[in-house]
């Protein structure tokens, strides 16, 4: 029996080293996020209570101030278009990583609302940003804006929302075991995300560089604990009830959602226009889900519409 005993425990300790050794091989995230990291980022950085955040502002500083906020991982990059156009036409435009993407710091901690929600929060109060802004929230964006809207209606004056996610995802239960989730996590499931992010396009071919655009941000630790924390997080939000507290706050909403959407479907729209029943509503043709990149003169024309059609107070 003892040496049945020693065997087994041989064995446990063999399993746990080859785990260790194959999830270091597989895991990307290799390098810290610091100063000299962020040495040859584009953009700016602050330091806010929950970590440092990178964004960018642009456009004339008198102009009417437009915050753009990315989805589930792909940092604000995922903008540029939409931020060129607005720019130029006299909007301020600001973007940010939310916590845990792009060069923004990766606290270890619950990915949720409260946490989106100082982030935002924080960052206009750095800028010295007091007046409503229009926030325009694309995919899990959609929940990072609607929840600050149902928070803070007082800080917005309209709410613009692309492709948005509108239907709680189940996380395995696999996923959710201490220690083994995040390690199936991350070898699993990291590793292919950036090649994973071209079927946001109707057209992947026409972006050849998406996947290696991507990349740079699954070297720094704490990526892949900030995603699936967002992931556990969003799996048990109601949507229905937080797109019906924006509807209750009565600030005009643009809905845009690209037609051949296989990401967020289409079909989901029906959950927003629902929700609130005096959404403005924008289907795209020739879209999938990233239709402010695949359509962006046109998307970029209809948000600019809209805003001009709820003037400053």
């Amino acid at each position: 029996m003892r040496r049945l005993l020693g065997a087994v425990v041989v064995l446990l300790a063999l399993g746990v080293v080859a785990a260790a050794v194959y999830g270091a091989r597989m895991n990307p995230e290799k390098a810290t996020l610091d100063a000299a990291a962020r040495s040859g980022a584009p953009g700016r950085f602050v330091a806010l209570s929950r970590g440092t955040t990178h964004y960018d502002i642009a456009g004339p500083d008198s102009g009417r101030v437009v915050v753009l906020v990315h989805g589930f991982s792909v940092p604000y990059y995922i903008w540029d278009s939409t931020a060129a156009g607005l720019s130029a036409a006299g909007y301020r435009v600001l973007r940010y990583d939310l916590y845990g993407r792009g060069f923004s710091d990766r606290p270890d901690t619950e990915y949720d609302g409260s946490l989106y929600d100082s982030q935002l929060g924080e960052l206009l109060d750095s800028l010295r940003i007091t007046g409503p802004v229009d926030l325009v929230g694309l995919s899990f964006g959609g929940f990072v804006t609607a929840h600050y809207v149902t928070g803070h209606a007082s800080r917005v004056r309209t709410l613009t929302l692309v492709d948005p996610v509108s239907q709680a995802s189940p996380v395995p239960a696999s996923l959710r075991v201490p220690v083994i989730g995040p390690w199936l996590w991350q070898v699993k499931r990291v590793p292919g995300m950036a090649d994973n992010q071209v079927t946001d396009f109707l057209h992947p071919e026409r972006h050849p560089t998406w996947a290696d655009q991507y990349r740079p941000q699954m070297r720094f630790k704490g990526f892949g604990r900030a995603l699936l924390s967002t992931a556990v997080f969003s799996s048990g939000v109601v949507y229905d009830s937080l797109y019906a507290g924006v509807s209750r706050t009565g600030i005009p909403v643009l809905l845009i959602w690209g037609k051949q959407d296989q990401t967020v479907p289409f079909e989901l729209s029906e959950v927003i226009r629902r929700s609130i029943p005096s959404v403005e509503f924008v289907p795209v043709d020739s879209a999938g889900h990233l239709p402010h990149i695949e359509q962006a003169q046109l998307v970029t024309a209809r948000l600019a519409a809209f805003l001009e059609a709820h003037p400053a107070r």
